[in-house]
């Protein structure tokens, strides 16, 4: 197993994506330990880990809290011996389909003021316990939108550019530790999407305002090579295998799963 003997912190593993992560840690091996603000999210996160035979152990954190998040990963690392993995994949209260001149600065500011304190604080939380030890795995999750120019997105790909960023300099300065932190970059995940039966957000395709779902993930796929976008599993399995030993000398980057829209 890719994970065995490894202790992970997943930070919003009561939503889709980092329950995703969460479950392929702990069938990598991994014990793994859950953080968020949701608790039923939480339970059913932790009861699909716990149906496998997997280790897991959860905790409401408000990631947003420096002293809670402090606190929660000094439990975390008395309790297992340390800390190897952190992941973060909260929300970020993103708005889209207004363009950026009619919003007001609060709506764009508010995923970029959110993600990066919460990658901030979770990220230095888990630093200061893998330094001790000598070696770890810092992972976020961003998307296509921090290099394509994609229009009524507000704020979304500033922060997830900054986001990056901030990877690129948590690796630079953690990395004669032994610490590594990098970032998967996805298509957007439709497995994510909630069909609310509401029109979906104007992102200038030009898909008028009666598309539906199923009309943007058709569009999101022609963006890419591989007529693909990126799932669930994949983000799961790819993390799982960045966050191994296997994946040592990788460090300060992007791991690539846009399926060809952003290319090198």
């Amino acid at each position: 197993m890719l994970l065995e003997g490894k202790r992970a912190v997943i930070y919003g593993a009561g939503g889709v994506i980092g329950g995703a992560v969460a479950t392929a840690f702990a069938r990598e091996g991994a014990a793994v330990f859950l953080a968020g603000r949701t608790e039923g999210g939480l339970a059913r996160t932790a009861d699909t880990i716990s149906a496998a035979g997997g280790v897991v152990e959860t905790a409401q954190v408000d990631v947003l809290d420096e002293a809670a998040v402090d606190d929660h990963a000094e439990r975390v690392a008395r309790q297992a011996g340390g800390i190897d993995v952190s992941f973060n994949a909260i929300s970020h209260g993103d708005i889209h389909g207004t363009p950026l001149a009619q919003m007001s600065f609060d709506d764009f500011a508010r995923p970029l003021v959110t993600a990066i304190r919460a990658q901030f604080l979770t990220a230095r939380a888990a630093a200061r316990h893998m330094q001790v030890q000598g070696s770890g795995v810092i992972l976020a999750i961003t998307a296509t939108t921090a290099r394509l120019a994609v229009p009524n997105v507000g704020g979304t790909a500033v922060t997830f550019d900054a986001m990056e960023s901030l990877c690129r300099q948590w690796a630079r300065e953690l990395g004669p530790r032994g610490i590594r932190a990098l970032w998967l970059r996805t298509t957007g995940i439709p497995e994510a999407f909630h069909d609310t039966g509401e029109p979906m957000p104007d992102y200038g395709a030009g898909l008028g305002p009666d598309a539906t779902v199923e009309d943007h993930v058709a569009w999101m796929k022609g963006l890419t090579m591989l007529d693909h976008l990126t799932t669930l599993d994949e983000v799961g399995r790819v993390a799982a295998f960045v966050a191994s030993d296997h994946a040592a000398s990788i460090t300060g980057c992007a791991v690539n799963l846009s399926a060809g829209s952003v290319r090198d």
